[in-house]
């Protein structure tokens, strides 16, 4: 084999005659020479690349966010989230995809000093002005040796976060410091993915980043006096730091992991003051370039156009329409934390929050994280809306509005949730969301921002929507709180409402026989509400003294029918010992949406009676006021050792939102002082920063965890959720009206008190009986053919069209005493019947007619026990 190593010259030596031994040896020489020297310069160029592929487990931050923001205009589509005194996800290039998981100092000192800026300072926070997400930190080391002192706000005119600071030493000269800065790109969405390098760009140092089609570019005012690319956890220069104080060794470039790049300041070149700035593109010379224009720009020009776009904005918001606040006045940050959420491109689409639930616990390699909020619900998405409506930001709902309508599925509803583009991402069915944008047109029709000619565009939507819920409910597969299928009271309520809504825009849209149609099937079910969800009699009740309540949810049985007082429920998030509680022993907060949408009195005596459940039973007072949690065995939360919540295991905590929820109950039941304190516990449980959480920890101080009563846990902070129910809540104070309540339902069920001549029977909600006096009405979602035998009538009915692609038939039933056995069978065409006439029997069925209105399926008669008597 010829030595790759070996010239010409060098081959030339290996000949025979005297000396040619010598020779040979001699070359051998210059040989290996020189393969040791080619093998100390690949030594030392392989140096460059940091050890410890690929790196630690890439994880996310606290989602207790102190402060979120953005731009508000739409050319700097990037946001930011604040916590304990550092930036942390930066998301970009899509409200939807975080970039960078967190960005902080650490510091060293020549005696041997070591200090991090989050674990090892004391934070302050402050707005510059009240509501504009330009904010001042200042994190002050505990040991008294220095202070840090920043500035966070975005470059409105393109995707540059910006950091103005100041290091400032309260003990000794600056140059007895050394201050690093370390930022973990986390692009894409993903942790493990991204590759790290060191580079120039036009004679610029600049710490680099990438993963498919992201890049990023990480930069200072000052020049940096080093910089490294390295493996978090491993040789991201921690290690270095902590037994040095400096870096002894740098990498170039830390590829395909889970990388940190750092970045030593030269404190003495800048005089402790200088601006860092991150900037994203879709190469790295794009996100560079983003970087290096930003910082030769006026700095100060920069912040008074991200300000002003901030104070214009909220120069034309309703302010002067809210009652004060009694304490801690949030409107303006709750304001701003919903406009924040949206998109900057895909206008309308708004996020439920930007943050991570228990981001620390979370690792980065799922496309969203496990129980990442960074997705749009829309059911979050209609309250987002609303509040801003509210707020008096009209545009904003109606582009919330047009969004739902460009991604209403071809099924006529939306998924769980989805993407910013429309993608699905979690494919539960909430028939509660597909309720939403309906009454969001509605919302935005009554404020008078919607004209005929956009009531014309948006039926289409609501037709296909409300065809959705009548084809799917009254049961639904999810629940607003996303655990559990059956008939539950805010999913029927916003159900119901949407039906009433949409026969109201039917009558309008010249479809009256649609318009007829939703409302006799919203009548219909209005009139099973207590059928579905209310017992009685149950130890429950008697622990706590009343005849009955509405329970959480009654999941179906194979007829489609509730269950409400045996066998167990499956329980998400709960260990299978806790899985064994029936569904009446199940009570929720949700039985107040019957009050909120308009479809029960406040002072009805089951609804009293259910809120005295509610509050023996989920109901805590805090330090800061009382808040309820959403149901009882809720297992969403963290453990009760105060370990982050893990997916599976947890108890759930107390949700201020529903402290306002509460308040607007108060506000109906003619009790608004109640309302006002309330609304003062809800300003009380915001965290640093103004912002609202989605839980607050609801038992005793765990310091070391960081969780008090009252105060905010490891949950999404901030819910935009929890900031619309405030900001709706100042409305309805300061109106004397909840802001949301839709009046065409609370005039036809509280006032007109409308009922139903209709009992319906559908093939995934098979009723067994109906109550004397009643028609039974079978609706399909298919054209049929029934044959049925009331009593001694029989006849044979073909289906009628809706209007919807939805097929009805009334039986002639009203007229059936009570004992009376009802048989049909529903006979569907085949595929060419219009031409045949051909038939053939899918489903045959019997419903009996009772004296009462039965809660309990006629199978389960015989296993009732002595004490289970059944509900009025």
């Amino acid at each position: 084999m010829v030595n790759r190593f070996a010239s010409p010259r060098i081959m030339s030596f290996r000949q025979s005659g005297p000396g040619a031994k010598w020779l040979a040896l001699g070359a051998g020489a210059v040989l290996v020479g020189t393969a040791a020297a080619w093998a100390r310069r690949k030594l030392r160029s392989e140096l460059s690349v940091a050890p410890g592929w690929p790196g630690r487990t890439p994880h996310w931050t606290s989602s207790a966010k102190q402060g979120v923001g953005s731009s508000l205009g739409t050319q700097s589509n990037l946001w930011f989230t604040l916590f304990d005194g550092v930036v942390t996800e930066v998301f970009w290039p899509r409200v939807d995809q975080p970039a960078v998981a967190q960005t902080e100092f650490i510091v060293t000192a020549s005696d041997g000093h070591y200090s991090e800026e989050m674990r090892d300072t004391e934070h302050a926070i402050e707005y510059a002005h009240d509501g504009v997400p330009l904010f001042h930190l200042k994190n002050s080391c505990r040991e008294g040796r220095y202070r840090i002192e920043k500035t966070i706000f975005s470059d409105p005119s393109g995707p540059v976060l910006l950091q103005r600071a100041r290091f400032v030493p309260l003990q000794g000269r600056l140059d007895d410091y050394r201050l690093y800065v370390a930022i973990k790109p986390h692009l894409g969405n993903h942790g493990w993915r991204n590759e790290g390098w060191v580079d120039c760009y036009q004679g610029w140092n600049i710490l680099f980043a990438k993963e498919t089609g992201h890049a990023m570019a990480f930069a200072a005012s000052t020049p940096w006096k080093k910089m490294s690319a390295g493996f978090t956890g491993v040789s991201d220069g921690r290690r270095q730091l902590r037994r040095y104080g400096y870096l002894r060794q740098t990498y170039r470039r830390a590829p395909f992991g889970d990388v940190t790049l750092i970045g030593e300041i030269d404190l003495a070149a800048c005089g402790g003051e200088f601006v860092l700035a991150l900037g994203f593109g879709a190469a790295p010379d794009e996100a560079a370039l983003h970087v290096r224009r930003t910082l030769l720009a006026d700095m100060a020009a920069i912040e008074d156009q991200y300000v002003r776009q901030w104070l214009d904005w909220q120069a034309g918001l309703g302010t002067q329409n809210v009652v004060p606040s009694p304490g801690r006045d949030l409107y303006r940050a709750s304001a701003m934390v919903m406009a924040a959420h949206e998109d900057k491109r895909v206008r309308g689409a708004f996020v439920a929050s930007l943050s991570i639930p228990w981001g620390e616990a979370r690792k980065t390699d799922d496309l969203y994280g496990p129980v990442g909020y960074h997705v749009v619900w829309p059911r979050d998405l209609y309250m987002t809306a609303s509040g801003l409506l509210a707020a008096g930001d009209g545009s904003a709902a109606r582009r919330a509005l047009d969004y739902c309508q460009a991604t209403q599925q071809g099924n006529g509803g939306w998924p769980q949730n989805q993407a910013v583009n429309g993608r699905t991402v979690w494919t539960g069915k909430q028939l509660g969301e597909t309720s939403m944008p309906v009454l969001l047109l509605d919302l935005l029709n009554r404020a008078q921002l919607l004209t005929c000619e956009d009531r014309r565009r948006f039926w289409p939507m609501v037709r296909d929507a409300v065809a959705q819920i009548v084809r799917c409910g009254p049961s639904a597969q999810e629940d607003r709180w996303e655990n559990a299928a059956g008939f539950t009271p805010f999913t029927l309520s916003n159900m119901i409402a949407a039906l009433v809504v949409a026969a109201e825009l039917a009558d309008e849209q010249d479809e009256k026989q649609v318009g007829t149609f939703l409302r006799e099937v919203a009548d219909a079910w209005h009139g099973d509400i207590d059928r579905w969800t209310y017992v009685n009699n149950t130890p429950l009740a008697r622990r706590v003294g009343v005849p009955g309540y509405y329970l959480r949810v009654a999941p179906p049985d194979r007829y489609g029918e509730p269950v409400k007082y045996l066998g167990p429920s499956e329980f998400w998030y709960r260990p299978s010992r806790d899985q064994d509680h029936p569904p009446s022993e199940i009570v929720s907060v949700d039985a107040l949406a019957y009050v909120r949408f308009g479809l029960r009195a406040p002072d009805d005596p089951r609804i009293l009676d259910t809120i005295k459940v509610i509050d023996a039973v989920l109901k805590t007072e805090t330090p800061f006021g009382p808040c309820w949690h959403r149901y009882s065995h809720d297992g969403y939360g963290e453990q009760k050792d105060g370990t982050p919540f893990d997916g599976r295991r947890g108890t759930g905590r107390l949700w201020p939102l529903l402290t306002g929820e509460r308040a607007h109950y108060e506000l109906l039941a003619g009790r608004p002082d109640e309302a006002r304190r309330l609304l003062a516990a809800m300003e009380r449980f915001a965290g640093d920063g103004n912002m609202l959480p989605e839980q607050i920890w609801d038992s005793c101080d765990l310091p070391k965890k960081g969780l008090y009563l009252g105060r905010p846990s490891g949950s999404a902070m901030p819910l935009a959720w929890a900031h619309a129910e405030y900001i709706k809540l100042r409305h309805s104070l300061a109106e004397g009206r909840v802001f949301d309540q839709p009046p065409q339902t609370r005039q036809r069920y509280v006032v007109d008190r409308v009922e139903s001549p209709y009992k319906i029977w559908r093939e995934n909600h098979r009723r067994r009986s109906i109550p004397a006096g009643k028609s039974l009405r079978i609706i399909l979602n298919h054209p049929a053919m029934v044959n049925f035998a009331c009593g001694e009538d029989t006849g044979r009915i073909e289906t009628r069209d809706s209007g919807l692609e939805v097929h009805y038939v009334d039986l002639p039933t009203a007229h059936l005493p009570p004992g009376s056995t009802i048989r049909f069978r529903l006979n569907r065409p085949d595929a060419n019947w219009a031409q045949t006439g051909a038939w053939f029997a899918t489903v045959s069925d019997v419903v009996h007619v009772e004296a009462v209105e039965e809660f309990a399926l006629s199978e389960r008669k015989e296993t009732l026990g002595a004490g289970q008597a059944r509900p009025f």
